[in-house]
């Protein structure tokens, strides 16, 4: 019975090696028709690791030997168009098809004519390409329209190593969606030389145990997605100062010091499984086989050390042949020799990859080398390629490329890490973060080795969001004394100096300044202004003016943008990082000083927890809105989490469409103005004892002596609960302040204080004179000082045609007016009470952009706290807000329970805000985190009913709180 069961056995083992056998051929011969795409959908589900040997197999044999030894080599292209006859083309065609080259390493280029070249060079190899790219920034160091993330000590700087993973993960997604399948990244070299001209914040660290914990996180998340991730430079490029792109690096540590620190972070990536990792041209010539013999060459580091001592059995890629570490001294044959023979298996950018195989093809047959070493190393490449399952599919779906590339995820991921990497290391007299009314005016200066001559416009264009006064000015290699001399006119005109440094790494040159720089920067010294000095790329730049007041890095690197580093330096963010190297003589590893974030910022909805698209509903809304006329124009603002999530203009200033609404457009504000001016004021007056709601008005007022009026308090003109009729008009008959205010004080009143509640304007007149009598000055003058210019709300103002042709361009107009004033009104305050009143009053007269508006309603959300400083005590904050068992809080509408409410439906109860006659608004939703703003000129060009704009308001606040994820 035995034995006839093992017969059976063996005949179903064998009929099933045949067939798997048969299957496996049929693949290959498919692989090799004219689709190099098609394979049976049946044969794909039985490869598996068996299967895929198998295959390696197969394919392996049917090679010649010139096939092997080119499948070994990778040659340059760029991501970039060429039609069928381009020279470029037609020269990849012929080394793939002719020569067939195993292997292409992209350089820069655009995402989809680098996916389409892919496509195209595919389709004409008889296997399938290897491709792979460097990709240590993100795949936007090497592919244009690509998520750029912060280079590898920035990522250290965060302190936290998920942000590796993240960074790693998103590259190779993005990558993986080009059609690449290898990344060159991470760098786990030891940046421990400050002088190394070539690697500095490639590395994560000068600390071999950071650099192992940040490299495998990085690792990890390239590989989660099926990429392979190359851990570079074996055995270590950190410490050297001469850069092997131009000459060989000599280092001549002896072999205890490599394997404590050097080969620790190798030895970590190796145990974590890293699928490939790129030798170092680089001679130690204690420890090597030769003194001069660079390590790519040498078979004591790529055999004996890395293979055998430690273990690695995945791919071993050579770092570009055409190098001048390795090309000053070794011909194209003898380094492609020498590289495999040292145990290399990808020979990257042989400077002449004919005669590279010729070569080895010869030393084959002279017995230099033997085939069954050709073949250790193809079959590497197969298995990878099987793996990655491109003998069944190598094309690249660019229709999907929008789906993967860039996404929204990405550039939030992205900017987070960008913020979160900011290190601030000298904050001499609290500098940062920026105070605009403490530093009016500023004059950036950015320092480049380039000569695009557009160095720092973003970084300045992203500041101009947070401080109008910026004189900017780039000093390259092309500026000339007359250029220069004004850039010092100006930093002795100004109050602050930034002074940004773009000196990127550049293969073969030191990081540091020219002396043509260095004369610069002492004369800006000289002009005895503060300094703050931010480097873009090298932290190690910042030695060269030690003096500054300011030392900043924002590890951007070339190409980034700079959003994350205006953001901190204005306070719109944390400030958390950690310097992960030391720079000698200033900063130790470790150093950062923490500052909070203490004003808004822009940010996507998503970062907020809001759902960008849903809230494209307000686009809809909007736009319905200015094409049935129910105003010309405006603005919307949500606010949430101190972020601005979402700022939109719609429409037209006037109807005549000639001038579209800007974000920065400035509205009349109407009744806005009670919450926004005059109940501010009355918070900060009772902070400081000044006011209390039960004193009565009388005390500022004889005319409220009477038996009818003494009893009225402050809360009562703040709750529209004094007795006062809701409106009188007054100016027909008086058209001066002295005169209205004579009116208000006269008004009979129409029922009894405290019984009632009837929104009233003439309350709030008098409110705004009492502020003005305590305080000594007028509204605006006490507001700007104390509440608008620190809380950075620039344009909130009274009268704002005072401030010239800049500002009253920004005001669309809010009345034809045929009554009063006879003519258009703009730049002037709609209310004709406040006009008459001279523009400023307590019930109207302010004018704001939206996101003025945002600021005041998250100084709210924030319990009175703003941009460092507090504005209103929190208890102060939860009275004046605080719904208990009124209809109205002290000096804010509140949302309506029963029936309509321009608040919306979906908003919570606790809801505050209030509205504006112009078609302005503001809702505070405290539980939920979140202000929508909304400014129009709905009265133009005459006063209508409100009823279509409260319909829209209440639309509006529904649909940002559908957005909203939670």
């Amino acid at each position: 019975m035995a034995s006839s069961s093992n017969k059976k056995n063996s005949r179903t083992l064998l009929i099933s090696s045949i067939s798997l056998l048969l299957i496996i051929s049929t693949a290959f011969f498919i692989l090799r028709a004219e689709d190099p795409n098609r394979l049976t959908s049946t044969s794909v589900e039985l490869l598996d690791d068996t299967s895929i040997d198998e295959l390696v197999e197969t394919v392996l044999n049917d090679l010649s030997l010139e096939e092997k030894i080119a499948q070994l080599i990778s040659i340059r292209a760029f991501g970039d168009y060429y039609d069928s006859e381009h020279d470029t083309f037609r020269s990849l065609e012929y080394l793939i098809t002719e020569h067939h080259i195993g292997g292409i390493i992209f350089f820069r280029g655009d995402h989809y004519n680098q996916a389409t070249l892919t496509n195209r060079l595919q389709q004409v190899s008889k296997l399938p390409l290897w491709i792979s790219q460097d990709m240590e920034f993100g795949a936007a160091m090497r592919v244009n329209n690509t998520t750029r993330i912060t280079p590898a000590m920035g990522i250290a700087a965060t302190g936290n190593t998920a942000n590796a993973f993240e960074k790693g993960r998103i590259t190779a997604l993005e990558a993986k969606a080009l059609g690449v399948h290898q990344i060159y990244a991470p760098v786990v070299d030891i940046n421990n030389n400050p002088d190394n001209p070539v690697i500095n914040i490639r590395s994560f660290s000068e600390d071999p145990q950071t650099v192992s914990d940040y490299s495998v996180e990085f690792i990890r998340g390239v590989q989660s997605t099926g990429l392979v991730a190359t851990a570079k430079h074996f055995p270590g490029h950190g410490d050297t100062n001469t850069d092997s792109h131009i000459a060989l690096p000599v280092i001549r540590h002896n072999l205890a010091r490599l394997n404590e620190v050097e080969l620790k972070p190798f030895r970590d990536v190796i145990d974590a499984g890293v699928k490939s990792i790129m030798t170092a041209h680089i001679a130690f010539p204690h420890i090597g086989s030769n003194p001069r013999l660079p390590a790519t060459l040498d078979p004591r580091f790529m055999t004996t050390k890395l293979q055998e001592t430690l273990g690695f059995e995945g791919l071993i890629v050579t770092d570009a042949l055409e190098m001048q570490g390795i090309s000053d001294f070794y011909s194209p044959g003898e380094a492609a020799l020498m590289a495999l023979q040292a145990g290399a298996d990808i020979l990257l950018l042989s400077p002449d990859e004919i005669t590279a195989i010729h070569y080895i093809k010869i030393a084959i047959e002279e017995g230099e080398i033997t085939e069954e070493r050709i073949d250790h190393s193809v079959r590497k490449l197969l298995r990878l390629k099987a793996e990655q399952n491109l003998f069944y599919s190598r094309k690249v779906d660019v229709d999907a490329i929008p789906d993967l590339v860039h996404t929204l995820e990405s550039r939030i991921i992205a900017d987070n890490i960008a913020r979160e990497s900011i290190t601030l290391l000298k904050n001499n007299r609290n500098i940062v973060p920026i105070d605009g009314s403490r530093f009016p005016k500023i004059t950036l200066i950015t320092l480049s080795n380039h000569r695009e001559g557009n160095t720092g416009t973003p970084f300045n264009s992203a500041i101009r969001n947070y401080h109008s006064d910026v004189s900017f000015f780039n000093y390259d290699s092309r500026t000339s004394d007359s250029e220069i001399n004004a850039m010092i006119r100006s930093a002795g005109n100004t109050d602050l100096i930034i002074l940004g440094s773009f000196v990127h790494l550049q293969t073969g040159r030191a990081i540091s300044f020219n002396r043509n720089q260095t004369n610069f920067i002492n004369r800006l010294r000289q002009t005895g202004k503060p300094i703050v000095m931010i480097s873009f790329s090298s932290p190690y730049i910042l030695s060269e003016l030690p003096q500054a007041d300011v030392h900043m890095v924002s590890w951007a690197g070339p190409g980034s943008p700079p959003k994350a580093l205006a953001e901190a330096l204005f306070g719109a963010t944390e400030i958390n990082g950690k310097l992960p190297i030391t720079i000698p003589g200033l900063y130790t590893k470790g150093s950062g000083l923490k500052i909070p974030q203490h004003i808004v910022r822009n940010d996507f909805p998503e970062s907020a927890g809001v759902n960008g698209r849903e809230l494209m509903n307000v686009d809809r809304i909007m736009n319905r809105a200015v094409l049935e006329e129910v105003f010309p124009g405006g603005v919307v603002a949500v606010i949430r989490d101190n972020k601005i999530i979402y700022e939109k203009a719609f429409g037209f200033l006037d109807y005549n469409k000639t001038r579209a609404v800007r974000t920065s457009d400035i509205y009349d504000l109407a009744s806005l103005t009670k919450p926004i001016a005059t109940v501010s004021a009355i918070m900060m007056l009772y902070d400081e004892g000044k006011i209390q709601l039960t004193d009565y008005v009388h005390t500022y007022f004889e005319e409220f002596k009477s038996e009818e009026k003494s009893a009225i308090t402050i809360e009562h003109l703040l709750r529209h609960q004094s007795g006062l009729p809701p409106y009188r008009t007054y100016v027909d008959e008086h058209k001066t302040k002295s005169a209205i205010i004579g009116a208000v004080l006269n008004e009979p009143l129409i029922y009894t204080p405290g019984t009632e509640t009837r929104y009233s304007d003439l309350g709030y007149i008098l409110l705004g004179e009492i502020v003005e009598k305590l305080t000594g000055q007028s509204l605006n003058q006490y507001l700007r000082r104390n509440l608008f210019i620190p809380a950075g709300m620039t344009d909130a103002s009274f009268n704002p045609s005072n401030r010239g042709n800049w500002v009253i361009n920004r005001i669309p107009p809010t009345e034809i007016d045929t009554t009063f004033r006879n003519r258009t009104i703009k730049a002037h305050v709609h209310d004709e009470r406040a006009y008459y009143m001279g523009g400023e009053a307590g019930h109207a007269g302010l004018f704001a952009r939206a996101r003025d508006v945002a600021i005041f309603s998250q100084i709210i959300m924030n319990n009175g706290y703003y941009n460092g400083k507090q504005f209103f005590k929190p208890e102060t904050i939860e009275l004046f807000t605080e719904r208990g068992e009124h209809i109205r809080a002290l000096g804010f509408d509140l949302k309506s329970l029963d029936g309509f409410t321009t608040a919306g439906q979906l908003s919570s109860d606790a809801t505050f805000g209030h509205l504006g006659f112009t078609g302005t608004s503001f809702w505070i939703d405290p539980e939920n985190n979140v202000s929508v703003v909304l400014l129009t000129n709905r009265t133009y060009p005459h006063r209508t009913s409100a009823n279509e704009m409260n319909r829209i308001r209440a639309s509006v606040m529904d649909s940002v709180m559908e957005a909203i994820n939670e």
